[in-house]
């Protein structure tokens, strides 16, 4: 019998990964690793730049979330320059970043992660992909997403130039001004994201609310930790992509931190494992104590259904109701499923829509006060945003004339790391008994994973040091010929 299953390459995610799984002398499994192999070292490549470039330079780190990088971006080196955007920009900022987490959800949830749901998790695996998907809910709904990511999109690229490397982020402020003629042609758009939100609800309600199966893998133990939650609120903690407090609660819901980005240090650490590149970040004051949940475990989680479980509750009405429904069939606040981020994902998608409609009811956000030129010296400065995938620090030190000194990003995806690893071996572990093993149930593990729509490319970060190395080199045939190690 085989003591080690691996799952090369994991899919449906943005960037590489792949899964160790061990088993015992019974066949059961005893443990399993989220391997990253990957690095890209961006805290490096940003030492000697200007720090107006970094905005320009961080969207690098990933073509799916390229906004996520660039507002953040943006938002540090405003901290730098210690200057304030003007009310106008800063609509435009919240604007397209809202096109940006509609869009990216949308995505996620009909590409990425509604196959394990809408086309079930023992499906053949031809069929786990976006046609088995459309298959499903019919040709007509494929277009529509097709259409609405489209028109979202192009919100983007209008006023940030450019949709995979955006370019219209400036230290305080943006580039290029919205006339009267886009705000009315997108608020169209926009109307249209909102029905295509209820749309989406709609299709989770009966074709995966109305599928039992699914709904004990949701609310059942496989797929379910006790952790701390973390995610940007308003300052009346509610749910907010752009801007906000770090707001941190246990995992009972009391709020047990809630601090400016800045202060970030102050709450965060980072904990580094020999068998990967991602760091796997903890909560300073409760401390590293392994890949366990609970409450003496200084793990959290970020992303949908963190930010939700963080909050008082959605910043608009019909989010807001939705999200109420959701934690009433979950049986409560806050939410341990796992399952139930693509839930929230699509929550999210609805505040979104309404948050576009009403920036773009306002007929205020075309005024050509779009920027505020910084005068001070730079020093430093953090920038925290919500990205799809979790809450996003980009923190930057300069010289006095703005040249970057020092770099540290703590990703969305970095943030859930250690959730992953759990998430995965607790999968694998009831899933996998005695030695029964196949594609469907090597899915269910990957399942494990999925929920957190992690982006391996912006995650593949370490501390600074000797980089460890394994290179295989194989013939046509696979055969191992030569092994390189540098550890």
């Amino acid at each position: 019998m085989a003591k080690k299953i691996t799952i090369d390459p994991i899919t449906r995610l943005e960037g590489h990964g792949k899964i160790e799984i061990f088993l015992d002398d019974d066949g059961n499994c005893k443990n399993a690793y989220l391997q990253i192999p990957e690095l890209k070292g961006f805290e490096q490549f940003a030492i000697g730049r200007p720090v107006e470039e970094m905005p320009r330079i961080t969207p690098r780190i990933c073509g799916v979330c390229p906004m996520a990088h660039h507002m953040a971006a943006t938002k540090a080196a405003d901290a730098v320059y210690g200057v304030t955007p003007t009310d106008t920009a800063r609509k435009l900022r919240e604007l397209v970043y809202n096109a940006y987490i509609f869009e990216d959800h949308v995505l996620h949830f009909y590409f990425l992660g509604g196959p394990d749901f809408v086309v079930t998790p023992q499906a053949p695996k031809a069929e786990r992909n976006i046609l088995g998907v459309i298959g499903k809910v019919g040709i007509e709904m494929g277009k529509t997403v097709i259409g609405i990511r489209k028109k979202t999109r192009d919100i983007v690229t209008h006023l940030m130039g450019r949709i995979i490397h955006p370019v219209g982020g400036l230290p305080g402020g943006v580039s290029k001004p919205l006339s009267e003629e886009k705000r009315v042609e997108f608020l169209a758009w926009a109307n249209d994201a909102l029905e295509f939100s209820k749309l989406s609800i709609q299709v989770f309600n009966d074709v995966v609310l109305a599928n039992n199966a699914y709904v004990d893998l949701v609310v059942g133990d496989i797929y379910k930790h006790e952790t701390y939650y973390m995610g940007l609120v308003d300052d009346n903690n509610k749910v907010n992509f752009y801007d906000g407090h770090i707001r941190v609660v246990d995992p009972s819901g009391k709020e047990m931190a809630r601090f400016d980005g800045q202060d970030y240090l102050k709450h965060i650490a980072e904990h580094v494992e020999p068998w990967s590149y991602m760091k796997f970040p903890f909560l300073r004051d409760i401390g590293w104590h392994g890949f366990e949940d609970g409450p003496d475990s200084g793990i959290y989680r970020v992303a949908p259904l963190a930010r939700l479980n963080v909050a008082d509750g959605m910043a608009t009405p019909l989010a807001q109701a939705e999200a109420e429904r959701m934690f009433e069939i979950l049986g409560g606040k806050p939410a341990h499923n796992t399952l139930a981020f693509h839930w929230a994902r699509l929550i999210e998608v609805m505040q979104a829509a309404e948050a576009m409609v009403r920036l773009l009811e306002d007929e205020s956000i075309t005024s050509p006060d779009i920027r505020n030129i910084p005068t001070t010296t730079p020093s430093e400065g953090v920038g925290v945003v919500e990205a799809a995938r979790g809450t996003l620090i980009h923190h930057y030190k300069t010289d006095d004339n703005g040249i970057m000194t020092a770099c540290n990003l703590i990703v969305a995806t970095v943030n859930n790391s250690s959730a992953m690893s759990m998430s995965i071996a607790k999968a694998a572990k009831r899933l996998i008994r005695d030695g029964k093993v196949d594609d469907g149930i090597l899915n269910m593990v990957e399942m494990a994973f999925r929920p957190y729509d992690p982006c391996m490319a912006c995650a593949c970060h370490t501390l600074p040091g000797r980089m460890p190395l394994v290179v295989n080199l194989r013939d046509t045939q696979g055969n191992l010929l030569r092994e390189v190690r540098r550890d």
